[in-house]
């Protein structure tokens, strides 16, 4: 089973790069190829603003996030009148000091994006009431906020410690159906399953909440508390959504230690705060479905020389996952942010999720 994409630069349309996803003869591996062929044969929106993160070279620059994020303050502030104003500067000598993100502004900004967007089970008032054009805003908030963070690491990472730039691609659609992950194929706790891959093609995650890892690094190892612990959720589900690793190798025993001695610390966590180690509900770990065919396609296996060529493609121009005896299993994506129109695009595909969710007013 193949998965072939095509790429395509967003500043020259006629340049396009192509690169094939070997699938892995695994019970997930074809479950996941079957569940994208039906992404595709469906033809649902790929979503393109949160897709490639983490290039330092993207000509998604900062200048032109910052721009963005104006326009959305802008509209924003419009449309409530003086009623929720949002006073920040967004420039990207106010987003970062040198090659520092500033953590406050951009905390701030999140914490626009949370007023005004509520809860996927309760929206905020502000959002029931907005219009298409500031629903969309208020998106764009945590999109931005989260894609200029992944940026502005990666440049300081470019800058300090290149080898450690982790470039990586999620690749989602909207209204992707959510298939109950089989009991069969969960897994229970093993350090090499938080391994990470070069080109290596993942499960995407398709649901709100933070994994007991993520939990684990973002308090640095401290133990849970009732607050920590209902932000938790564990795999529950998969759909046709990916996402590739574009980074260097970062496996358990491997040549970088300070991994292995994270998960050994994990581990230990996981023990302290009680949860079972055999426990396939907790369903831990990455789930790799496929890999990159990375020499046939780039004539390389080594990052540092991919990475140049990656940066220049970063818009999905057509996926392929098989064959049917009409024709190719195949989704073609001809639009891309540098279009003149395409937020009034992506507000037109997004507009029956608005519309649903302000009937709730």
């Amino acid at each position: 089973m193949k998965v072939e994409v095509v790429l395509r630069n967003p500043l020259n349309k006629s340049d396009t790069l192509a690169y094939t996803i070997d699938v892995y003869d695994t019970p997930m591996g074809y479950r996941w190829h079957r569940a994208l062929q039906e992404i595709l044969l469906k033809n649902q929106y790929l979503e393109k603003n949160f897709c490639f993160l983490g290039f330092p070279d993207s000509p998604r620059n900062l200048d032109y996030i910052c721009q963005e994020l104006t326009w959305a303050k802008n509209q924003i502030n419009t449309f409530f009148n003086k009623r929720y104003h949002i006073e920040e500067n967004f420039a990207i000598d106010t987003l970062r000091t040198g090659l520092e993100p500033n953590q406050d502004i951009m905390n701030q900004l999140h914490n626009h994006f949370e007023h005004l967007q509520g809860t996927v089970w309760g929206l905020s008032d502000w959002y029931k009431e907005a219009d298409y054009d500031t629903k969309f805003s208020i998106r764009q908030l945590n999109n931005l906020c989260h894609e200029a963070e992944s940026l502005m690491l990666s440049q300081r990472k470019q800058a300090q410690d290149p080898q450690w730039v982790r470039p990586s691609q999620i690749t989602t659609f909207l209204n992707a159906e959510r298939i109950d992950f089989p009991e069969a194929y969960k897994t229970t706790f093993d350090e090499t399953r938080y391994d990470r891959r070069f080109g290596e093609a993942y499960l995407h995650w398709t649901q709100i909440g933070k994994t007991l890892y993520e939990v684990y690094r973002d308090e640095q190892g401290a133990d849970i508390d009732k607050t920590v612990c209902d932000a938790i959720t564990h795999l529950r589900y998969y759909s046709g959504e990916f996402d590739i690793e574009w980074a260097q190798d970062v496996v358990y025993n491997g040549p970088h230690p300070w991994h292995t001695t994270e998960m050994s610390g994990f581990r230990e966590w996981l023990v302290r705060n009680r949860f079972s180690l055999e426990d396939i509900e907790y369903n831990y770990g990455y789930h790799p479905v496929g890999q990159v065919e990375l020499a046939k396609s780039f004539g390389t296996t080594d990052f540092k020389e991919i990475w140049p060529v990656l940066s220049r493609y970063l818009d999905i121009y057509s996926i392929t996952a098989g064959q049917l005896r009409s024709g190719p299993i195949q989704a073609v994506y001809d639009y891309a942010w540098t279009d003149a129109d395409y937020q009034q695009q992506q507000i037109a595909k997004l507009k029956p999720g608005y519309d649903y969710s302000s009937r709730g007013r």
